[in-house]
């Protein structure tokens, strides 16, 4: 189930279906060589490991852009409170 929701998030950060593109990082010699080691699949674990970063800081992102309607939503909750108090049961 919660794999599901993963793909999900993925979809809206990127496009899951565009072609893969080859490229050159820098890594620490011996942290590269014990993922050899280990097998460790550099290509998925650096694509894991970008969605993490990538899904933070469009969070981040987002949150900076739409602060000041957060601000005033929030401070209209406070002075006035929501519109289904009155409904609440507790």
């Amino acid at each position: 189930m919660r794999m599901k929701h993963v793909v999900r998030e993925r979809s809206v950060l990127y496009d899951v279906s565009a072609p893969r593109r080859a490229t050159n990082v820098t890594i620490n010699a011996d942290l590269l060589r014990r993922a050899r080691e280990l097998d460790v699949n550099l290509s998925r674990t650096l694509e894991s490991a970008l969605v993490v970063e990538v899904a933070e800081r469009a969070r981040q992102h987002w949150l900076a852009e739409n602060r000041g309607a957060i601000d005033a939503y929030n401070h209209e909750i406070e002075r006035s409170g929501c519109f289904a108090d009155s409904l609440r049961g507790f």
